[in-house]
Formats: structure tokens, sequence, C-alpha cells
């Protein structure tokens, strides 16, 4: 679904400029409020239904469910499950298109899931990018929370290059954008329930950076 509006378009000139230098960038409101309420109901639906579970750590066999490092349910999206999620993934493929365009990343999938973290829920400071795969590029996080305060605690907290942090808090609408490789970050305990969407782009062939 298109989002042929001004302002949409400005926030992604410039996010691709900030992927660059510095490697991470917040975009509040990038989202419009309706649709990430759309996809705020849609995984509370889920969640009753009992079709979240405990999130992994690791890559495919060696996934394993390590709650002293990360205490959220996930749930892994396909196309075809919601009409919200659809809308989402196809806002995510203009994201795609216009960062290989803008970046030449050669990005050729998003793998993407929502994370619901319980009140107290956390996950600790880590890369997102396995050590025997470097496919994850761009991690793409959008927040699905209304009226989000300080002190709800739950905030992402970015580890920048240069030594200092920057905590993000996972207000409705907000998406964040880092490279894969470059950001450790962590999830700070959440004294309410808060919902995202969690993707990864990936690659093909050499980075060029």
């Amino acid at each position: 679904m298109p989002l042929p509006t001004p302002v949409w378009q400005a926030s992604l000139d410039h996010l691709v400029e900030q992927l660059v230098e510095p490697g991470w960038c917040v975009l509040p409101g990038f989202i419009p409020a309706q649709i990430a309420r759309e996809l705020a109901d849609q995984a509370r639906l889920w969640q009753q239904a009992d079709l979240l579970t405990p999130a992994a750590v690791g890559r495919a066999g060696g996934a394993e469910v390590r709650e002293a490092i990360r205490s959220d349910i996930t749930l892994w999206l396909e196309p075809g499950m919601s009409a919200a999620t659809d809308r989402y993934l196809a806002l995510t493929e203009q994201l795609r298109e216009a960062l290989n365009g803008a970046l030449f990343l050669g990005l050729e999938a998003l793998e993407c899931h929502f994370a619901v973290f319980p009140e107290g829920a956390y996950y600790k400071k880590h890369l997102d990018r396995f050590r025997d795969d470097d496919r994850r590029t761009i991690s793409v996080v959008l927040y699905l929370n209304e009226h989000w305060q300080a002190e709800d605690g739950g905030t992402l907290r970015l580890y920048l290059p240069d030594g200092s942090t920057q905590d993000v808090l996972p207000e409705l609408g907000t998406l964040v954008c880092f490279r894969s490789a470059l950001l450790p970050h962590e999830v700070m305990p959440a004294a309410r329930e808060r919902l995202s969407l969690t993707g990864w782009f990936l690659r093909r062939g050499e980075m060029p950076w």
C-alpha cells in the first residue's frame, strides 16, 4: 500500500542519509497511527490465541530459549497471515527498494516477527548479525504502544560507536533502523506490556561498506 505523502518521503530520505552516517535513525510517526493500531490489535489477537511462543537465542538448529538473555514472546510473519500484516510488509517492501536504490545494498528479503514483552521482560545487550551468517544488514523495528511514558521503561538502548548510548521510547508508529553489524543494543525491562514488529533486511553478495 503506497504512502504518497511528502512527510513520508522526507522521512525516507532522512533515513537513507542517516544509515550512511551515523548508521542509525529514529523516525517518530513514520507509520500512520491507524496502521500501527491495527498491527497492535492483530498481535493481541494472536497472543490471545496462544500463537506466540518464547523467543529463542541463536540460529536454526542451534536456537534455544534462554530467558536469562531474553524473555519476550514472538510470532514470525509470512505473507497472507492478515490484512494488517500484509499492509506492513508492503510498506517494508517500499523501504527495501528505496534503500537498494540509494545505497546499493543488495537487500533481497525481510524476516520479521511480532515481539511482545510482558511486564518485566527484557532482551540483554546483543548484535543482530550472527557470527556464522552475515546476511542481516539493516535492522528495522516498528513500535506499537499507545501513550508510552519514560516511567514505563522498555526503552531500546543503542550502544553507539563513540561509547555513548541512545535510549528510544517504544512509542506508537516510531520506526528505528540501524546497521545490524554496527550497533549492539538491548531492550530494558518494561513496566507494562510492550509490542513491536522487529525485522531484518537480508542482503545478497558483498557489503558496500
